[in-house]
């Protein structure tokens, strides 16, 4: 809920609108969800709590650990048994947590676990703001990720409603800067356009893979309908409207995309943009998948292809985490928990 509709439903049982904002301190700012702890109500509002506004939104279903104990991939069952994962990682200075924005994906991406098994449903709101409270019960999170499972501008009022809420200052929401969330998106342009004009900084993240239409079409399915041009010309509108430099995002498959000449087309594409700097390039070492024919390209091969771009536009290459768990970037599926 909004901060204004959780007014409104405490009112609506007859208690004083200012019940609200003690509710939501509790969970927000304490990150409390046991109602009858919050003894500064009475017995019988807390009662009232735990039945209208505070039951469980996501049932643990499983928990594996990768980089001594730095990952933490966490499986969700939810209230209709679909099943949905998110990655916690923690670093020197900051954690990161990935979460999901629908149980499955319908984008389709053959290099992808999450893609192969369809789209079951959309989140609500709620379910994604749960992935992110649930990782800051356990220490401070200043980086959000929408990058789990789903393409999120697919599920847009609901993403956009949970950013809301993980972005607004306690008691209201989290407290997240949202220069520290990232949206990730095959590229859909229209999604794009809207999230530009909500006023929220955001960091937008395009997963391009290609810089021709021949072989994304291949890669990204949706290319078909919104081709190179159109996205990057949304990505770019989405810079240039929120002062925001968009992340170009490349997993680099071996013998697929990872030839030196791909990287000088999609350094020159992107440099022939003008006011390319609104961009960098985030290259991502492919992550094996089951049944997947494709495989990451070899050290020396990523070298060389970042050698080649980084000549016209700023790389960054991804901090692969989680990898042997299937928590890395590709790899969420929850196909363990799900069918066991």
């Amino acid at each position: 809920m909004t901060p204004d509709e959780r007014v409104a439903s405490v009112q609506s049982e007859g208690l004083p609108g200012y019940r609200a904002g003690q509710i939501s301190r509790h969970v927000f700012d304490r990150l409390e969800d046991a109602p009858e702890q919050f003894t500064d109500l009475p017995e019988e509002i807390r009662e009232l709590v735990a039945t209208n506004w505070l039951w469980p939104v996501l049932r643990l279903a499983a928990v594996w650990q990768a980089d001594k104990g730095r990952t933490i991939k966490t499986a969700w069952r939810l209230h209709d048994d679909a099943v949905i994962e998110s990655v916690l990682m923690r670093y020197p200075k900051r954690n990161t947590v990935c979460v999901s924005s629908q149980a499955g994906c319908g984008m389709g991406c053959p290099f992808c676990a999450t893609g192969q098994g369809g789209l079951r449903r959309n989140l609500e709101a709620s379910e994604i703001v749960a992935q992110v409270w649930q990782a800051a019960t356990t220490g401070r999170v200043g980086n959000v990720v929408l990058m789990g499972m789903g393409e999120p501008l697919a599920n847009y009022e609901r993403v956009v409603a949970a950013v809301r809420t993980i972005t607004a200052p306690p008691p209201d929401g989290l407290g997240i800067s949202a220069r520290g969330v990232t949206v990730s998106t095959v590229g859909l342009p229209d999604g794009i356009a809207r999230l530009a004009g909500e006023g929220l900084p955001l960091t937008l993240a395009v997963s391009l893979h290609a810089p021709d239409d021949e072989l994304r079409d291949q890669l990204v399915p949706v290319n078909k309908r919104f081709p190179v041009a159109q996205v990057l010309d949304a990505a770019w509108e989405y810079a240039r409207v929120t002062k925001r430099r968009v992340s170009i995002e490349y997993a680099l498959i071996d013998g697929v995309n990872d030839q030196p000449e791909r990287a000088d087309a999609l350094g020159r594409l992107l440099r022939a943009r003008g006011d390319w700097a609104w961009a960098h390039v985030n290259v991502i070492p492919l992550n094996p998948t089951p049944g997947s024919k494709w495989t990451a390209s070899a050290p020396a091969r990523l070298s060389e292809f970042v050698r080649h771009l980084e000549a016209r536009v700023p790389v960054t290459v991804r901090d692969t985490r989680g990898r042997d768990i299937d928590g890395a970037c590709g790899q969420l599926a929850a196909t363990q928990t799900a069918t066991g």
